[in-house]
């Protein structure tokens, strides 16, 4: 070793050994500077990459609230769903586990690359609901292979379910999955891609309330995304129950005597303005929009002639027809106009300029009093009655009974009506008004438009002695452990401008309306019930000549049937209000709904009571 040493050149290693050195002090200096900008300067960053990895904060959806009628039956529940996500920073390439998942769940593939596109720009690590609530069969399928799909993952959720669908379903309303302009609304804020909110009803009117609050939960999950242990847990907060008004047996009831039907019925306290219930018909399956609707079936549903989508209750106008007849009574009365004595002959018809305005009942109404103009629905009378009023005194009568405008019951989208005036039509349409129009105006035709709930609380006001209370659906909303957030109290918006001796002269002559043998609803009588009411027939002119075939050869479109009614006479504990689109004659197609209606409600529920009219005691006239 001596030796070797000493033969080797000390200039020549010396070099050697400072460039070695050089590399190694270099080499350190690398490492160091690495370290520090791992450690110090880019440390915090790395270490959350790092932790998202292996930790990651887990969503937990808030039970939403339940829907209760007034007795306590259930009407809108919760159940679970099983909804099929995909953390794209998991999955690995997205085609062939896209492609996987498809084979084996029998989910199409555009589908699942729709629903990626939609979330396209939200963070790698979030879940992007693939497809809500799975069938059973999916969810077999995809848990058996989950082995070969990385970043796939299902999670249970509550869901709602309609205990009685269709029942209700204009009432409750129905859910859907929030869209991109509702994520920037302020009533939505919290809500999240994915998540389902109220679109329609109590379930949209009510949605911050019966909401909840969203919790969450820690959890470990290993390098496919699947959750291996929980770390932490905040509990969600339910959403608060909602108990309405309205009696489901009631509902019930109505909604099978509108079956096969266009229409709508309304019934309400008429001391409270409390809505009992509330029908539309034809009325659709609210459970077919949590699963997520076809296009085709959507495409059914709007394309319905009938319209099963519309709330026909608070949406839809029709001219009132002679219900109408109850305010422009009032308003003779009031203004001095007729009395209890006063009288006009009818024969049929009235000339008025050079048109001929004729009654319902052609061979004429004889000599006629305001008693006999409200129970036989006398046009004549009101012919003459509306010419002296005038159209814009009968429209004030009209809006002091609450007409023209929403009644402001706690359900969206309701529709306002129309009260016609002369300045409105000037207004409107640039022509003068002319007088002959307020003949037809006078019995509830022409320009007039109502809701049916709008008609019900006409018949509850009289009903109740001339107090206007806002109509109400929502009963009490309590939090899932009791506490009462909400309890509703009647709340009065007016009284009618109508002293008690001419209102309880409109009132008699709605009683004998249903109870006097000529009465145009005394078919629909009721035995110990002593029910009030008025026909109606709304004509419905401009659409005859579209739905005749277009060569006059078809059948006439018929007119719709109405009826307003309350019971008992005194004290009414029920007020109804019906339509039936193209019923013909409100004594024979709406009338029977609302005694039906009546009886069950007074009688506790029981079984219907025979209320067919003895042989031979069918009143004359079935015209209004």
């Amino acid at each position: 070793m001596t030796n070797y040493l000493d033969n080797v050149d000390s200039e020549w290693f010396s070099q050697r050994l400072s460039v070695a050195l050089t590399i190694v002090v270099a080499a350190f200096v690398i490492l160091i500077a690495r370290l520090f900008y791992l450690q110090v300067i880019n440390g915090a960053e790395l270490r959350r990459q790092s932790e998202i990895n292996s930790i990651r904060l887990k969503n937990v959806d808030a039970t939403r609230g339940l829907i209760y009628d007034c007795q306590g039956r259930l009407l809108a529940d919760n159940r679970p769903a099983y909804d099929l996500n995909i953390i794209v920073k998991d999955a690995g390439p997205l085609e062939p586990t896209i492609a996987k998942l498809s084979d084996y769940s029998g989910i199409p593939e555009a589908q699942l690359w729709a629903q990626l596109e939609k979330a396209k720009g939200s963070r790698a690590y979030k879940p992007v609901l693939l497809k809500p609530d799975i069938s059973r069969d999916e969810l077999a399928a995809i848990e058996v292979n989950r082995w070969d799909l990385p970043g796939i993952m299902v999670n249970i959720s509550p869901r709602r379910d309609y205990v009685f669908s269709p029942s209700a379903a204009h009432i409750l309303g129905y859910m859907g999955e929030i869209n991109v302009d509702e994520l920037k609304q302020k009533r939505h804020q919290g809500c999240k891609t994915g998540d389902y909110i109220g679109k329609y009803g109590i379930e949209r009117a009510r949605e911050p309330w019966l909401r909840g609050k969203r919790g969450g939960q820690q959890v470990e999950v290993n390098a496919t995304g699947q959750v291996v242990r929980v770390l932490s847990t905040v509990d969600a907060v339910p959403g608060n129950n909602v108990v309405l008004s309205i009696d489901h047996a009631l509902q019930v009831v109505a909604e099978e005597l509108l079956v096969d039907q266009a229409g709508a019925a309304v019934a309400v306290e008429p001391d409270t303005g409390q809505v009992l219930a509330m029908v539309s018909s034809p009325s659709f399956d609210q459970n077919a929009f949590i699963s997520g609707m076809s296009h085709d079936a959507w495409n059914v549903l709007i394309s319905d002639p009938q319209h099963p989508l519309e709330n026909k209750a608070i949406q839809a106008e029709y001219p009132p027809a002679s219900t109408y007849k109850i305010i422009a009574a009032a308003a003779g009365l009031e203004e001095g106009l007729i009395d209890e004595s006063s009288s006009v002959f009818c024969p049929g018809f009235l000339k008025f300029g050079n048109r001929t305005y004729r009654c319902w009942k052609r061979w004429g109404h004889g000599e006629v009093d305001i008693y006999k103009a409200l129970s036989e629905s006398c046009d004549v009378y009101f012919y003459k009655l509306g010419q002296e009023l005038g159209v814009d005194r009968l429209a004030w009568y009209a809006r002091a009974f609450g007409l023209g405008e929403p009644t402001g019951i706690d359900l969206n989208h309701e529709g306002s009506g129309l009260v016609p005036t002369a300045a409105w039509k000037k207004r409107r349409t640039g022509i003068s008004w002319q007088k002959g129009e307020t003949l037809s105006v006078v019995i509830g035709q022409g320009f007039n438009l109502t809701t049916p709930l709008q008609m019900a609380m006409v018949a509850a006001t009289v009903g109740n002695g001339g107090t206007r209370y806002r109509p109400k659906i929502v009963k009490t909303i309590r939090t899932a452990d009791g506490k009462t957030l909400y309890d509703s109290t009647p709340e009065v918006v007016g009284r009618l401008p109508v002293s008690e001796k001419n209102l309880n002269i409109v009132r008699e002559g709605l009683f004998k309306a249903v109870n006097s043998r000529h009465g145009t609803a005394w078919r629909s009588r009721l035995d110990g019930m002593a029910m009030s009411g008025k026909t109606g027939t709304a004509q419905v002119v401009g659409r005859r000549e579209e739905d005749t075939d277009g060569d006059g050869q078809g059948e006439p479109i018929k007119d719709h049937a109405w009826f307003v009614a309350y019971a008992p006479r005194e004290h009414p504990k029920i007020a109804v209000s019906v339509i039936v689109e193209h019923g013909e004659h409100g004594s024979s197609a709406a009338a029977p709904v609302a005694a039906e209606m009546i009886r069950f409600y007074l009688s506790g529920g029981s079984q219907a009571a025979d209320t067919t009219a003895p042989e031979g005691s069918v009143a004359p006239g079935q015209g209004d």
